[in-house]
């Protein structure tokens, strides 16, 4: 245990949060999987060892991104972010199409998709932690401070709307949290308001799944004046959860996991209130507050204008994430395509998610680094 805790820096209640989500992950994926293991013809171990060996990846991954110098993340932004633009365009042109979107790019050889979308997240916000950090003295000045600021956020949620809009939407909602944070005047907040309004609006009526949207929100508004079918993965989460109680079913006993679709991805909250009940569903809400409470931490004593922007905005987006895909389980949001961080089953965005903990957690080591190095100072004189 000792050994453990002398390998792992950074906050110990982030580190606490990640094991227990990526616990609770391997429990519900194993048990929501069991219909889609029989389906597809598989062991009923195939989808939780793969499930499994993602989250050791991510895990790994998370402990090397926490062992680098959070500065380092400044430097390679700007090619994150150049790298993403064309990523995100053929995607949206060549990607492969699944549900009527195209959101997923394909890797040669290992055969294995992924959201571009992760990626581009994770290097606009490194971007937009720079930007604010390098510009502040010239942040009021439109065309030398704000006007690359500006297409950087509109540019990569354009790209990322017409295909996943819930998404969009997500990164537009926590980098107009980081201009805020980031003393952007109102006036050019309202620019970038208005600029993502007129976005959403012309891919909500004129995008290639305006039909969708469209059905999603009357669903939403009217229950009980659409067809049932619309209403289907709302009806079955319902039932999962209203079945589930105070106490839950019990680990492995889920009904619903066999009507859901996605029970082990967009739906995994309701599957992990049916088998555990209220309780369960509380302490996974509880354990993103604690994620949230001690990332907020980080950002109020931090030194350095970019950890704290970095962590503030990766801190936003995990949890706004978190806080969409529970609305949309207990029906407080029409539905939409977004994964419970690090409990959902995936593939790469497990990775991503994971890469981004280790930010953070990479600027809760340095920022107690250099917490403990006067008092060292002191002791040795």
């Amino acid at each position: 245990m000792n050994w453990i805790l002398q390998q792992t820096k950074g906050d110990r209640w982030i580190w606490l949060v990640v094991f227990a989500l990526s616990m609770i992950s391997v429990l519900a994926v194993y048990s929501s999987t069991g219909t889609l293991a029989y389906k597809n013809d598989v062991n009923p171990f195939h989808f939780l060892i793969k499930h499994g060996t993602m989250i050791v990846a991510g895990l790994a991954i998370m402990y090397f991104a926490h062992l680098l110098d959070h500065r380092y993340y400044s430097r390679i932004a700007q090619l994150l972010l150049w790298v993403s633009i064309p990523l995100l365009m053929y995607t949206l042109l060549f990607g492969s199409s699944i549900n009527n979107a195209s959101r997923w790019v394909t890797l040669p050889i290992i055969n294995q998709t992924f959201q571009s979308s992760d990626l581009a997240k994770l290097a606009l916000f490194m971007y937009l932690a720079r930007a604010l950090t390098k510009r502040q003295e010239k942040i009021k000045n439109f065309k030398e401070g704000f006007l690359p600021i500006f297409i950087a956020v509109i540019g990569i949620c354009g790209l990322i709307a017409p295909a996943n809009l819930s998404t969009a939407l997500m990164i537009f909602g926590t980098s107009m949290l980081l201009l805020l944070i980031g003393r952007v005047s109102f006036t050019q907040m309202a620019i970038v308001g208005i600029a993502g309004a007129v976005l959403v609006a012309f891919v909500v009526f004129f995008g290639p799944r305006k039909g969708v949207y469209k059905a999603r929100v009357e669903a939403f508004l009217n229950p009980e004046m659409v067809h049932s079918d619309k209403n289907y993965q709302s009806d079955q989460a319902k039932i999962a959860i209203a079945t589930g109680g105070v106490t839950g079913k019990g680990p492995g006993n889920s009904t619903q996991r066999n009507f859901l679709p996605s029970p082990y991805a967009d739906f995994v909250y309701a599957i992990i209130i049916e088998e555990y009940g209220l309780i369960g569903g509380l302490v996974i809400l509880a354990l993103y507050l604690v994620f949230l409470y001690r990332c907020v931490k980080i950002v109020t004593r931090s030194p350095k204008a970019f950890g704290a922007l970095l962590a503030a905005a990766l801190s936003f987006s995990l949890v706004i994430q978190a806080f969409a895909n529970m609305a949309v389980a207990t029906n407080l949001f029409p539905v939409t395509g977004v994964a419970l961080p690090l409990v959902s089953m995936g593939g790469t965005s497990i990775l991503f998610t994971s890469a981004a903990f280790g930010i953070i957690l990479s600027i809760s080591r340095d920022l107690e680094e250099s917490e403990k190095a006067p008092l060292e100072e002191a002791k040795s004189a």
